[in-house]
């Protein structure tokens, strides 16, 4: 196995939080705002069940191919020729989605921190550390994790609790004012961040108490559930129906915190949760794309193209930041739930339908 590594399904409760709160907090109440209006949260509910789907169809296929990656059992379910491509299509999706993420992250660092550092200085000195995490494998990653994501939830906690002077509950009404489909079209975009729950697929061969994976797998997704249901409230409640017109809504209404003349200026606490949960969520997304490139070419180990992967991030990254910001976060909320939902959601679903089929037609030769 080229993975010595082990974690329990505890710590992977940690890795699969931040997949989709990391970078989903800060844009994904501007997205479901512009097509659910007041109904904003009620769209991380029905988004949360493409996550439940994906969690379920993963957990199924690993019971079937114990032991192995979705780059692995692609091959054996779809035949050598056709699994392969599907593993190359799978892993540039992941390339693409990690370039997504570290652009996401730069520029948000780059436009309200550091607006005169370079964005690539931004980006290489994350890919550098991303890459430190990497190397020591899925259980550096793992108890990273677990020491800092304790800690973004307690900040988020508090953030929340100080908001309170500033929201309108009243925002909220009237509650599906024009019935379920424009919250349901805003659950699509939002859908596409709990469709980063394919990536369980190569953590659970590693886990020393598979049989708590599912547990701790819904245990995650209703924390994530509830916490862009309070996220999305939050900022409803303060700005109404503008929180659609925001890049980044959240970090706009923490700015909005005060409490008499001591106590403002929060944004470091945002600037922690931020770079904390994209750490995570970057070096998970690193050590896929790594674990699986070395997986699909038959390498003895993944440690020596750790470097040369991260390198390829950083590339791709720089390459994508020249798009222009309004044209790319437009992608966010139109193209890219698509891309997303089809490799994170379809192809999973895809791949259990065929393995079904397959041991269904073994079952049958062997009775005749």
């Amino acid at each position: 196995m080229i993975e010595k590594g082990k974690i329990s399904s505890f710590q992977m409760f940690f890795i699969l939080y931040p997949l989709v709160v990391a970078t989903g907090d800060l844009v994904i109440p501007s997205f479901s705002a512009k097509l659910a209006k007041q109904d904003l949260w009620i769209s991380s509910i029905f988004a949360s069940i493409i996550g439940f789907i994906v969690l379920f169809t993963v957990i199924r296929l690993h019971n079937l191919y114990p032991g192995k990656t979705l780059i692995q059992y692609s091959e054996q379910i779809a035949g050598k020729i056709v699994g392969k491509v599907i593993s190359i299509c799978f892993l540039f999706y992941i390339l693409d989605d990690t370039s997504s993420i570290m652009r996401q992250y730069s520029q948000f660092v780059h436009d309200v921190f550091l607006p005169n550092t370079p964005i690539y200085i931004i980006i290489s000195a994350m890919v550098i550390v991303c890459s430190f995490a990497v190397s020591g494998g899925v259980e550096a990653i793992a108890r990273s994790a677990q020491f800092f994501i304790p800690f973004v939830i307690l900040a988020w906690g508090v953030i929340l609790i100080l908001l309170i002077p500033d929201m309108n509950p009243r925002n909220m009404f009237p509650i599906l004012e024009k019935g379920l489909l424009p919250p349901l079209k805003g659950g699509v975009p939002t859908g596409a961040w709990f469709s980063h729950f394919v990536l369980i697929a190569f953590l659970l061969p590693y886990l020393t108490d598979p049989v708590k994976a599912k547990k701790w797998g819904v245990i995650s997704l209703l924390a994530i559930m509830m916490n862009l249901v309070l996220i999305t409230l939050s900022t409803l409640f303060v700005f109404g129906v503008l929180t659609g017109d925001m890049i980044y809504p959240v970090m706009t209404v923490v700015r909005y915190i005060r409490i008499g003349d001591f106590l403002e200026h929060l944004e470091s606490i945002m600037m922690a949760i931020w770079v904390v949960g994209c750490f995570i969520k970057i070096s998970i997304y690193y050590y896929v794309f790594t674990i699986g490139f070395s997986q699909m070419m038959r390498l003895s180990s993944y440690q020596p193209i750790v470097r040369s992967c991260g390198f390829l991030i950083v590339v791709f990254t720089v390459w994508i930041s020249k798009m222009d910001i309004h044209q790319y976060f437009s992608s966010l909320g139109t193209t890219f739930p698509f891309v997303v939902l089809l490799f994170g959601a379809v192809l999973p679903v895809g791949l259990l339908i065929v393995a079904w089929i397959r041991t269904r037609r073994k079952n049958v030769v062997k009775t005749i």
